[in-house]
C-alpha cells in the first residue's frame, strides 16, 4: 500500500536546560466579539470588533458565564449569506486563527440550540460550525486552523447555508503570528490545515497553553488509567521545529513494561481526508525505549527510540477514515516499554482559491461608489463559490476573474466607479433599474466587453466614444437616462451591435 505523505524524523541532538525566562508577548490580534470596548484579560489586550467589521449585531450574554470573552458575542442576521472581517496582516507570515463560540441562547426561546453555519477564510470553506453538543453541556467550542497570509488583509467570514435555521454568531476572534519552523513541512501556499486534536498525553490538568506554549497553541490533557510522571523534566524544546512546550514532556502514557501500547486518538471518528500528525516522544529513565509505530495497522516509523533529548515524528499527508488507532510496540533491542508524551493532529485543507488581486481592488471601488451595496458584498468576491457576491459571476479555473456584474433592479444609488474597467475580463455589465447618476466611465479597457445595460438610471453628461471600439460589444442599452451630447458616430449602424438610445437630452442626431 503506497501513501502521498511525507515522513520526518526530528531528534534534537544537544541536551539543554530550557530557559526559565518570560516568552515573547503573543504577536497579532485578539478580538472580544461585540464588546464595546477594549479589555485586559490575563494580561492580553483584546480588542473590540467594530474596526474589523461593518455589519452584525453587538449581543450581551445573559447567561452566567466565566469566561469574559464569552460575555459577548456579535450576531448576524440569517438573510444575508456571507459576513466578514477583515484583518491586517502580515503578508507571507503563518497565522494560527482560533474562533470561538458560546451561543448563550441569543436568538430566543423558539431557537433554544445554536445555529449552525459555515465558517470561511479567504476563499477557502475551512468547517462547518455545529456548538450543539458543547452547547448542550454547558460548553464553548473552539476551532483552531493554520493559514498562510497572501495579502495585507486576511477575511474571516461567516456563512449562512441551507442548514442554518437562525442567526449566526461568533464570540471571539484570534489571529496570531507562528514562528516560521512550525508546521513547515506543509505547502501552505496550497494547504492550510485545522486542528482536530492536540493533546499531552498523560496529563490530567487544565489545558497547556501562553506561557508554557509561546504561541497560546491549547494542548488539552488526555489521561488514562496507565499515564506516569515521565522524568523528563529538563528536556529542551528549542530544536524541535514546532516548538512544543517543555511541560508536555512532563507525563507520558506508556509503561516499563516490555508490551504494546494501543492509543484511540483522536477519539472522534473522522471524516475520509488528508491528515497532518505529529508524535511527540523524550525519556531519560536510563535503559533503551525503542519501538515501532503504525497508525490503523499501517506502518508508520520503525525503531524510533525515545532519547532524553526528544524526538518527533511528522507525516504531512496522511490518509485517515474513521476510528484511528496508534499502536507503539517494542522492538526487540528494547528494554522499556513504548511511550508517547503528546500529539497533533490537522486536517488538510485545499485551498479554494481566490480572486484576481486587480478585480478585489476594482470591486471594492465599486463598492465605495455606492451609496447601498448588496449586505453581503465582503471577503472574497468570488470564493468559494457558493457565497460569491450577489451579482458577481466568475470564471473558472485557477485564474479567478470577475466576468459578470449583475446588479439589474437592486435600488442602488451612488455612482459607477472608473475602476469598473480594471476588471478587464469582464463580458457583461448589467446595471439597469436603479438610481446611478454621474458619467459612464471610459471602458475602453474591457475588451472582452458584450453586454452593456446601463438603462433607466439618471446617468449624465456624454456617451464616451470609447464604447464603439470594443470589437465584441452586441448591446449598449443607455435608454432612460440623463445624457446629453451626441450618440458616438461609431455605435451607429455598426454590424451585430444593438443600440438603445431612446429618453436621453441628445442635442441632436450623430454626424455623418
Amino acid at each position: 500500500m503506497s501513501f502521498f505523505f511525507f515522513l520526518l524524523l526530528f531528534l534534537f541532538s544537544s541536551f539543554l536546560t530550557p530557559s526559565l525566562s518570560q516568552p515573547p508577548p503573543l504577536k497579532g490580534f485578539l478580538i472580544n466579539c461585540g464588546s464595546p470596548s477594549k479589555t485586559i484579560i490575563d494580561s492580553h489586550s483584546w480588542l473590540p470588533d467594530s474596526n474589523f467589521i461593518s455589519s452584525g449585531t453587538p449581543r450581551n450574554i445573559t447567561s452566567s458565564v466565566l469566561i469574559p470573552t464569552l460575555k459577548t458575542l456579535r450576531s448576524f442576521p440569517l438573510q444575508v449569506k456571507k459576513h466578514c472581517y477583515n484583518i491586517p496582516v502580515y503578508r507571507g507570515a503563518k497565522y494560527l486563527v482560533r474562533t470561538t463560540f458560546f451561543y448563550g441562547g441569543v436568538n430566543g426561546p423558539d431557537h433554544p440550540s445554536p445555529p449552525v453555519f459555515d465558517q470561511i477564510v479567504d476563499g477557502t470553506l475551512w468547517t462547518v460550525v455545529n456548538t450543539t453538543e458543547d452547547y448542550a453541556i454547558g460548553n464553548s467550542t473552539f476551532y483552531e486552523g493554520v493559514f498562510l497570509a497572501k495579502g495585507k488583509f486576511l477575511s474571516f467570514c461567516i456563512g449562512s447555508n441551507s442548514y442554518t435555521d437562525s442567526d449566526p454568531f461568533v464570540s471571539a476572534l484570534e489571529f496570531l503570528i507562528l514562528g516560521e519552523s512550525l508546521y513547515n513541512t506543509t505547502d501552505f501556499k496550497n494547504f492550510a490545515i485545522g486542528l482536530v486534536g492536540r493533546h499531552s498525553f498523560g496529563y490530567s490538568g487544565v489545558p497547556i497553553r501562553y506561557p508554557d506554549d509561546q504561541f497560546d497553541r491549547i494542548w488539552e490533557p488526555f489521561g488514562q488509567g496507565n499515564s506516569t510522571k515521565a522524568n523528563t523534566d529538563n528536556v529542551s524544546v528549542s530544536g524541535f521545529w514546532n516548538l512544543p512546550p517543555s511541560k508536555v514532556f512532563e507525563t507520558h502514557l506508556g509503561s516499563d513494561q516490555l508490551e504494546s501500547l494501543e492509543l484511540r486518538w483522536p477519539t472522534a471518528s473522522l471524516p475520509s481526508s488528508k491528515y497532518y500528525i505529529a508524535l511527540y516522544f523524550a525519556d531519560n529513565t536510563g535503559g533503551s525505549r525503542i519501538f515501532n509505530i503504525s497508525v490503523n495497522g499501517v506502518h508508520y516509523y520503525r525503531d524510533l527510540n525515545a532519547i532524553p533529548s526528544g524526538v518527533v515524528v511528522f507525516a504531512n499527508q496522511w490518509p485517515l477514515s474513521g476510528p484511528t488507532t496508534i499502536t507503539l510496540t517494542p522492538s526487540a533491542s528494547s528494554s522499556l516499554g513504548p511511550l508517547i508524551n503528546a500529539g497533533e493532529i490537522f486536517n488538510v485543507l485545499s485551498l479554494g482559491g481566490r480572486t484576481s488581486t486587480r478585480d478585489v481592488i476594482a470591486l471594492e471601488r465599486v463598492k465605495k461608489s455606492l451609496r447601498n451595496p448588496p449586505l453581503d458584498w465582503s471577503g472574497d468576491p468570488c470564493m468559494p463559490r457558493q457565497y460569491s457576491w450577489t451579482g458577481v459571476t466568475c470564471s473558472e479555473g485557477s485564474n479567478i476573474r470577475v466576468v459578470t456584474l449583475n446588479l439589474t433592479s437592486m435600488d442602488l444609488s451612488g455612482s459607477l466607479s472608473p475602476f469598473v474597467a480594471n476588471m478587464t475580463a469582464l463580458t457583461n455589465i448589467w446595471l439597469g433599474n436603479n438610481s446611478l447618476s454621474g458619467q459612464i466611465p471610459n471602458l475602453r479597457s474591457l475588451t472582452m466587453l458584450e453586454t452593456l445595460h446601463l438603462d433607466d438610471n439618471q446617468f449624465s453628461g456624454e456617451i464616451p466614444s470609447s464604447l464603439g471600439n470594443i470589437g465584441g460589444l452586441k448591446e449598449v442599452f443607455l435608454q432612460n437616462n440623463n445624457l446629453t451630447g451626441q450618440v458616438p458616430a461609431n455605435l451607429i449602424g455598426k454590424p451585430g451591435l444593438i443600440v438603445r438610445t431612446s429618453g436621453n437630452n441628445f442635442l441632436s442626431p450623430p454626424a455623418p
